[in-house]
């Protein structure tokens, strides 16, 4: 009974938040001015979103006290946001009120308390805007585009299989290190598990152990492990069950024996079940590998081969080797005609001049917000030995080789940016305090820099008591690259090596794949029992290195979705059950928080309606008048406003669906997870 009280409970909760954050996303709203007219306001129209500041306009209606027909107006909004980037929510913290137009009161002094109750009044609404339905609206062109210049598109090398493989990447030669746990000697630069066992090697993945000569390989697939690894194999399930658990029943049990390919090099894995089969793409003149998990493709015109990884593409005579870089820009038309909805229309967000590419840039700079407690907010460097610095090509800045963080040492100060926080400090081990200037030089690093992403880390606003910070999708290896999005700088950055090891970010070897509202994700072959879970050595997901600034990570949990109408295909990749993209979350220092007339406005004043038989109308004066017979109109413009908010409400429910429900819903998220300073690698 006390477990059915609290399944109704928990489910009640669900319910609750559910209208709740269907309360605050429903447009119109109503506001109340002291003279007892009622303000209806229509859902905000961006026109501009730069840093945490939105500018946007919106329609209204004006009902005086004592009257029965509404007056129409619009008025132009600069509003500070705070976006949460986890639950797709752009939330009006503050709003000033520019212009307001009312055809029907020309009256000044009216219009000036008109805008002071909207502006006085709009915040305590709590207005909430989709961002999916933000990212359709606007057309960014901004900095973000400048700051992720001279990125590395050189080819790694790409394996080609038709058998089940793995690609084991080891950071440079291996390293090996005892382990006082087990006692035993293991594999440091890799977040693979390989351990010495007497004159042999055994990498342990997928829920089977192989074995070489070298720690380098070759692998092969063991049936049998000494005894004493058993507690090595326990530990690690264990870890790994602790982290998440699979949902792709498709692959569970499959019992799949891989081939291992080992690189101590950057490296990407592509596969085909078998040789390769070929499916065609209507509309267009391309064949895609329909037995791949790889988005590999053949352009029947030049007979060339295409594939995408980490957000690139690589062309090719065939498809074991000679991979040279091919731009966005300038792949073959057909690659623009994939239709939403086909079994690739996966890739269409790497395809210039697309819709699913100009949402993926529109979103790249949009930031992540939060307000820092300057009282709290606090951070620990840790240093292996004495702080050594390296210069920053280009600037007059340095950094630390040898921390786990990333610290920054400009002229007489020092800079620290944790988990998308910036700290400054006169000295290298502190005492460090929340910064309220960022180095001015920062937006000069690089990016062959290892520190390169701390420039998508900004400082919006400075008060008393908070420091308002965000960082855009920079900061977690997602760059604005000219039309499109990739993934990672593609360039190699040298691990730190002494008492300890401290990896860097990588670009390649996870076949890493872009999904609109998680982010990257890491391929589909990759599953969390390839890697060890931080159990003694390796970095694992809760530690620095590897993939970004520490607690994010890619996604890295089986999970089985299916679209509508957009990325349609049935996908099974590894994502992230806590939908952790907001680091920010894991601070104790941070501070948080249908329409029934669909009615618009353009940038001249007019407003317009849509009935609901899809009619165009035009306020005149204080009555509606048809449009549709009205030669030269606005219909046009309006009709690609509706399509581009169909297609964020498609793109909502595509997220939703995916989250398991309505926004906020879904999967848990930790409260406190556990984060692991570096210790040494001897246990």
């Amino acid at each position: 009974m006390k477990q059915l009280l609290n399944l109704f409970s928990l489910s009640w909760c669900c319910v609750f938040f559910s209208l709740t954050a269907t309360a605050q996303n429903e447009w119109p709203r109503s506001l109340m001015a002291p003279d007892g007219a009622i303000l209806t306001l229509y859902q905000p129209q961006p026109d501009s979103f730069r840093n945490n500041i939105l500018h946007y306009r919106s329609a209204f209606s004006l009902l005086e006290k004592g009257k029965t027909n509404p007056e129409f107006g619009m008025f132009l909004a600069v509003a500070t946001v705070e976006t949460d980037r986890d639950d797709r929510l752009v939330t009006l913290l503050s709003v000033k009120i520019p212009d307001l137009k009312l055809p029907d009161d020309p009256d000044a002094a009216r219009i000036n308390q008109l805008k002071a109750t909207l502006e006085a009044g709009i915040p305590g609404l709590d207005p909430v805007i989709p961002l999916d339905e933000l990212l359709s609206d606007l057309d960014m062109e901004t900095g973000e585009k400048k700051l992720s210049q001279g990125l590395n598109n050189e080819a790694p090398r790409i394996f080609f299989a038709t058998r089940p493989s793995i690609l084991v990447v080891i950071d440079g030669e291996p390293r090996i290190q005892l382990n006082n746990d087990f006692g035993m000697e293991a594999v440091v630069n890799t977040p693979y598990t390989i351990l010495r066992h007497g004159n042999g090697w055994y990498l342990y993945g997928g829920r089977h152990w192989y074995f070489a000569l070298s720690p380098s390989g070759p692998f092969s697939y063991s049936r049998t492990a000494p005894g004493d690894l058993l507690k090595v194999q326990a530990a690690i399930d264990g870890a790994d069950s602790a982290v998440g658990s699979h949902t792709d029943t498709a692959r569970e049990g499959a019992d799949i024996i891989a081939d291992i390919i080992v690189s101590t090099k950057p490296a990407e894995l592509i596969q085909s079940q078998g040789d390769p089969l070929y499916s065609s793409i209507a509309g267009t003149g391309l064949l895609y590998v329909s037995n791949s998990n790889n988005d590999i493709f053949v352009d029947i015109a030049s007979r060339q081969f295409f594939v995408l990884l980490a957000g690139r593409w690589f062309r090719s005579d065939s498809l074991t080797g000679g991979w040279v870089y091919a731009p966005a820009d300038s792949l073959p038309d057909d690659f623009a005609k994939i239709p939403e909805g086909s079994p690739k229309d996966n890739v269409l967000a790497s395809v210039a001049g697309t819709a699913a590419a100009r949402e993926a840039v529109v979103d790249a700079q949009i930031p992540q917000t939060a307000r820092i407690d300057r009282k709290t907010a606090t951070v620990q460097v840790t240093y292996d030995g004495d702080p050594k610095f390296a210069d920053i090509r280009g600037t007059h800045m340095q950094y630390a080789l040898n921390s786990p963080e990333t610290v920054i040492r400009y002229r007489n100060h020092f800079y620290c940016v944790d988990n998308g926080v910036w700290f400054v400090a006169d000295s290298p081990f502190g005492p460090w305090a929340a910064c309220t200037v960022r180095p001015e030089e920062v937006d000069l690093i690089p990016p062959d820099c290892p520190v390169y992403t701390v420039k998508y880390v900004y400082i919006y606003d400075v008060t008393p008591d908070y420091i308002y910070m965000g960082y855009t999708p920079g900061y977690l290896d997602n760059f604005v690259y000219g039309p499109t999005v990739v993934y990672g700088t593609g360039f190699y950055y040298q691990p730190w090596w002494g008492t300890f090891y401290y990896p860097r970010p990588w670009t390649w070897g996870f076949n890493m794949w872009y999904n609109p509202w998680y982010g990257w994700c890491f391929g589909y072959d990759l599953g969390l029992d390839w890697f060890n879970a931080g159990i003694g050595w390796g970095w694992g997901f809760w530690a620095s290195g590897w993939w970004g600034p520490r607690i994010y990570r890619p996604p890295y949990v089986w999970h089985h979705f299916r679209g509508h109408g957009l990325y349609e295909r049935d996908i099974r990749r590894v994502e992230n059950i806590n939908h952790n993209d907001n680091i920010y979350r894991f601070r104790r220092d941070v501070v948080s928080r249908p329409v029934p007339d669909r009615i618009v406005t353009d940038k001249r004043g007019n407003i317009f309606r849509r009935d609901g038989q899809g009619n165009w109308q035009q306020r005149d004066g204080r009555q509606w008048k048809n449009m549709n017979s009205n030669p030269g109109s606005s219909i046009p413009n309006l009709n690609r406003q509706e399509q581009s908010r169909e297609r964020g409400i498609m793109r909502i429910q595509n997220f939703q669906q995916q989250r398991g429900g309505s926004p906020g819903g879904g999967f848990p998220r930790p409260a406190s997870p556990a984060v692991t300073r570096p210790g040494k690698r001897g246990g």
